[in-house]
């Protein structure tokens, strides 16, 4: 279906007409704590291992040239990030179903946990973080449009928040998690972070039965790449989708290379080294966030409005990337990590909502979904490659700097969005 020739969802932020979204009112108690838990299992492995455990594994096989052979690894495995999460969302989309791919994608995930965590030459890192990225976006592709499908559009907020709450205590308890593990024998960590997701993805669909959608017309293959690209040419959804995009890239850019950062740039008080460091900011990290991620969800349903604060959350963390610039110490970090934490909760809470009403088409929420997690998942892998780029080129400042701009062009991309206040 060309997105061209579809109502958008949002108009009016009321319910898109059948088939979705699938709405069991009863079951939405019990959806919302299942979506921050099947959430929070997803960000454990992304940051637990993103944070963590890659860049540590990735220093063991070759300490010389980390920087550079992290930037690869991430940037190769930003290939499969890409193409399976909307592949994935696509896939769903035509077979009516959700939890199957839920499911499938958090057992797969576990494997390729094992493996990743056996690899000990950067090829093999390489494959193995390969594979867990498309196993893990089978997984999130299906997850994210749970909320398109399941929930009414009046509840998004909510259930958003639910979702965005999933990201700070995910991350804190995945850093952790995989913090404990170093130094030392690092390949347990992989497991534990992948029973994580692959007992999320039982508990959830388990607990979730879900209703058949109406199967759609499948798309012929040949006609499949014009099928995304049709999704861009709703204009609030590539405004949207856009904004995402540079959020990510900003914020990532910075959190995903952390380790190397307070290894290298950050000057920490005597006895606390960067792995100390880190696990002592996620829970701090954690708790600011979740306060941000609440109060922004609740907050843009009790006004209806989402792009102001979008907005001002955007441009609040770029404004934060500029205190490590100016304070390279750790006080300079500590505010960092609360300020950036607000701001980063309240976006995912807010913005989340915002996606579910522009999405181009109700009968491919998934596929469409899939398309703006490219700005969301992709940011996640390519942040490393361009990191490692920007340090070598013009050091720890112009990666905090490029930051901040990328994250303030974010606040500016959502003003053209019209259907959605």
């Amino acid at each position: 279906m060309n997105a061209s020739e579809v109502r958008p969802a949002a108009l009016g932020e009321s319910e898109p007409k059948a088939p979705g979204p699938v709405a069991d009112r009863g079951a939405l108690p019990r959806l919302m704590p299942l979506l921050t838990v099947a959430n929070a299992a997803m960000f454990m492995v992304y940051m637990g291992v993103g944070v963590v455990l890659l860049p540590v594994q990735v220093e063991l096989v070759d300490p010389a040239d980390k920087v550079a052979n992290l930037g690869l690894v991430s940037g190769v495995a930003a290939i499969f990030a890409t193409l399976f999460n909307p592949l994935a969302g696509l896939l769903s989309d035509r077979s009516g179903r959700r939890n199957p791919w839920i499911l499938c994608g958090g057992l797969a995930a576990l494997g390729a946990l094992a493996l990743l965590g056996a690899a000990r030459t950067v090829l093999l890192v390489t494959i193995g973080w390969c594979l867990v990225q498309a196993m893990m976006n089978v997984y999130q592709a299906a997850l994210t449009a749970v909320v398109p499908d399941r929930v009414p559009a009046e509840r998004r907020g909510l259930a958003s928040a639910m979702v965005g709450i999933g990201t700070p205590i995910g991350s804190a308890v995945g850093i952790s998690t995989a913090a404990l593990f170093v130094p030392g024998d690092i390949a347990p960590g992989y497991l534990v972070l992948g029973a994580a997701v692959a007992g999320a993805a039982v508990l959830f669909t388990a607990a979730m039965r879900e209703r058949r959608r109406p199967k759609a017309e499948p798309v012929p293959l040949g006609r499949q790449p014009a099928a995304f690209a049709d999704t861009l040419k709703s204009a609030d959804f590539r405004w949207v989708f856009i904004g995402r995009f540079l959020m990510m890239l900003g914020f990532f850019s910075v959190s995903l290379f952390q380790m190397y950062i307070l290894q290298d740039h950050i000057e920490l008080p005597e006895g606390l080294d960067a792995t100390g460091a880190v696990a002592f900011i996620a829970p701090v990290d954690a708790g600011v966030t979740l306060l941000a991620t609440v109060l922004g969800g609740l907050l843009s349903d009790r006004t209806g409005r989402r792009k102001p604060l979008v907005g001002l959350s955007c441009a609040l963390c770029g404004v934060a990337m500029l205190v490590p610039v100016v304070k390279p110490d750790w006080t300079g970090m500590l505010i960092f990590t609360v300020v950036v934490g607000l701001a980063f909760g309240c976006y995912m809470a807010v913005d989340t909502a915002l996606v579910t009403l522009v999405l181009p088409s109700a009968d491919d929420a998934a596929r469409d979904m899939g398309v703006l997690n490219i700005a969301n998942a992709g940011p996640q892998i390519l942040a490393p490659f361009l990191a490692a780029l920007l340090v070598g080129a013009i050091g720890y400042d112009g990666l905090y700097l490029t930051a901040a701009l990328l994250t303030l062009l974010g606040a500016a991309a959502v003003t053209p969005v019209k259907s959605v206040r």
